[in-house]
């Protein structure tokens, strides 16, 4: 079973063998020196390397405290969640399950072999508790493929406690420049390694690759357009891991990276052709419902409970409490939760992937990809704004009942795809595109309450049959709350036409 460790650290270099003395670090009392431990790290990654471009490392370590497979997961600088498992010949399936977004089919192999040498010792306060762990390591690094060569240096890195507070790291590193030690230029030993023990002929081409995919500005509107479709992409592939260790917010988020591209494909089908981005859009749509097996269902869940919560007690009769949590896992517990793995984990899912990165390698651009940013972008954008205005116009001409209901649902889909539009053209248009974001979100915000009070009536027309039909229930406060969220509608609708009129006065193209 593996577990996982928030790994807060930074790492420096010094002419000076040896750490200097730490004693005078605010907050520092005692200095304890934990002896020396000799590390013998493999380091596993495609043959292109794919997990170091990512700034992921997989090892498999022998010797110190924590022997065995480590996986490390970039947070932000010098932030990253490192993943243990137990020792073992052969790389965990939970690991290779965290690193298939970004492997894919392709082969793990031993890439770099690190034996360091480590000197250690704990920083301490005055009550004994452990502030941070520094180390000064010795490394020798051997890369394990063909042509490679060797490599070593000396490096000092000072490691948070857990829980620790961050600005304890600056006050070491205060001291750390006075004397003379300074940040390294690498953010991790095995991004070192890399660089020096590359084959002389692989690190030029690696450097020209480089180049080659840094140079240039967005220039025209494939230019741009590709730009929000390689961000969502890449949103997808990082937040897998994420996904998969059930870290909070992260399957909406990931299911939100599908909406965005599924409406970029369609937003921009003059730049990039449908013929071959709907069916990835299908796919998309694939994908975003098994993200949202359980999502929807816990959404209308926690809006109910919070409404019965807010009822006077003597408003609730019967075991309202009881059937709605009952009600609510009938599509939830972990039958969803399994699915959504085993979908991540079947072909389908990397085929995906794979169309994705296909669409950003070789995109399938049609004449207006080629043409004035300006003006393609923004004949896009005002085309899915005028979808929003017609589709609103309608709701506001029906009377309220199912058709206003329907038209306002599907306004707010158009909403939601203009809106992401929008996104994509912000860097290109700026402070226009900036408005219209903020405008759609408005009205996505008031669009989406009143469909989740839709939803919610709907839920509550079948808790109250099913207590309807229960020896001795009252269906009351079912009736009572369906009431509330009836009139929560009927707000939502009276603020509709005073929203519009401001956002169409203000469209800003």
């Amino acid at each position: 079973m593996a577990d996982t460790k928030r790994e807060i650290e930074r790492k420096y270099e010094s002419d000076e063998s040896g750490l200097p003395d730490l004693t005078g670090v605010a907050g520092v009392a005692t200095v304890i020196d934990k002896g020396v431990a000799e590390l013998d790290a493999v380091y596993y990654d495609t043959p292109d390397e794919r997990l170091a471009a990512a700034s992921v490392t997989l090892r498999r370590r022998t010797g110190g405290s924590d022997a065995g497979w480590h996986l490390k997961l970039p947070v932000a600088s010098g932030v990253r969640d490192e993943i243990r498992a137990p020792l073992s010949d052969t790389l965990p399936d939970e690991l290779a399950a965290l690193v298939r977004s970004r492997v894919r089919e392709a082969e793990l192999v031993p890439l770099v072999r690190l034996l360091s040498t480590r000197d250690v010792s704990e920083l301490l306060d005055a009550d004994g508790t452990l502030l941070a762990e520094v180390s000064v390591d010795a490394v020798v690094a051997e890369r394990l493929t063909e042509d490679g060569r060797t490599s070593q240096w000396s490096e000092i890195e000072v490691e948070l406690a857990d829980d620790g507070d961050p600005a304890f790291l600056d006050k070491v590193e205060k001291k750390l420049r006075k004397a003379g030690v300074r940040p390294s230029d690498s953010p991790s030993k095995l991004a070192r390694a890399l660089q020096e023990t590359a084959p002389r002929k692989g690190r030029k081409k690696d450097r020209k690759k480089i180049e080659a995919a840094t140079s240039g500005e967005p220039v025209t509107p494939a230019d741009h357009v590709l730009v929000y479709v390689r961000a969502q992409r890449d949103a997808i592939v990082e937040l897998d891991p994420a996904v998969r260790r059930d870290v909070f917010d992260s399957v909406h988020s990931m299911r939100v990276a599908t909406r965005r591209l599924r409406s970029t494909f369609k937003s921009f089908g003059k730049v990039l052709d449908r013929a071959v981005t709907d069916p990835i859009g299908e796919e998309l749509k694939w994908l975003a419902g098994e993200l949202g097996v359980d999502r929807d269902q816990e959404v209308l869940t926690e809006r109910l409970t919070e409404a019965l919560d807010a009822l006077p007690e003597d408003l609730v009769t019967g075991p309202v409490h009881a059937r709605l949590r009952a009600w609510s896992r009938k599509d939830g517990g972990t039958g969803p939760r399994s699915e959504l793995i085993e979908a991540l984990d079947g072909p389908r899912y990397l085929e995906l992937l794979e169309s994705l990165d296909a669409v950003i390698a070789d995109p399938p651009l049609l004449k207006a990809a080629h043409g004035d940013p300006e003006k393609v972008i923004t004949k896009a954008v005002t085309k899915d704004f005028a979808k929003v205005a017609a589709l609103v116009e309608e709701a506001l001409a029906q009377p309220p009942g199912a058709d206003r209901d329907l038209a306002m649902h599907e306004a707010r889909k158009k909403t939601k795809r203009t809106r992401y539009a929008a996104e994509a053209a912000h860097p290109l248009l700026g402070k226009p595109a900036k408005a219209l974001v903020k405008d759609m979100k408005s009205l996505q915000s008031l669009l989406g309450d009143h469909q989740d009070s839709v939803m919610a009536r709907e839920a509550l027309r079948d808790l109250a049959h099913q207590a309807h039909a229960a020896p001795g229930e009252s269906a009351f406060t079912y009736g009572l709350l369906y009431g509330r969220e009836e009139r929560r509608a009927e707000r939502a609708e009276e603020a509709l036409p005073g929203e519009w009129a401001r956002i169409s006065k203000d469209m800003p193209f």
